[in-house]
């Protein structure tokens, strides 16, 4: 009897951890989606948009400065490996100061073709409102500017009814 109680643990044993491993793992696993759930609600991050138009410019920027990055570091290291005989870490400092410098102005662009591409709406908005400030500053008649303001809200909002209430100017009483 003594004999039987270690043999039948040693064989219910991988099996109890067997399943306890895949249970934690599969707690762990959906503890991801949970928490990032929780914070949304907790820190009120319902502006999902900036995230997911965020997770687009860096993914597409990530994945065409790596591009850069292979591509510049194999194609210097070929021209160096054709004029000196062999391989050189200049190819690699030069595709990193490359990098390093087409970060922002890539970033720009990524940015304005996420924006042009999927926030349409946004987007010429923004640009509708550039212009309207452009007329802004060179126009000086007040029923020119209230025209334009109309059409400039109609056009950007897209409202049911739009007006415009300016109150009169003070007028001095001469005494």
């Amino acid at each position: 009897m003594g004999l039987l109680t270690p043999l039948i643990l040693s064989e219910i044993a991988p099996a109890v951890f067997q399943v306890l491993g895949r249970f934690l793992w599969t707690l762990g696993f959906l503890s991801i989606p949970v928490s990032a759930a929780v914070a949304i609600l907790k820190y009120r991050l319902y502006d999902i948009d900036r995230i997911i138009n965020r997770t687009l410019v860096y993914g597409a920027l990530t994945v065409t400065l790596v591009a850069v990055y292979v591509g510049s570091v194999l194609s210097i290291q070929y021209a160096f490996r054709g004029l000196t005989g062999s391989e050189s870490q200049l190819a690699i400092v030069a595709s990193t100061l490359l990098i390093a410098a087409l970060f922002n102005p890539l970033r720009r662009r990524v940015q304005n073709f996420i924006d042009h591409s999927f926030y349409r709406r946004k987007y010429d908005a923004a640009r509708t409102l550039e212009v309207f400030s452009a007329k802004l500053r060179d126009e000086r008649d007040i029923d020119t500017l209230n025209s334009e303001l109309l059409s400039t809200v109609r056009e950007t909002m897209q409202p049911e009814h739009v007006s415009l209430w300016l109150r009169e100017p003070e007028r001095k009483v001469e005494r």
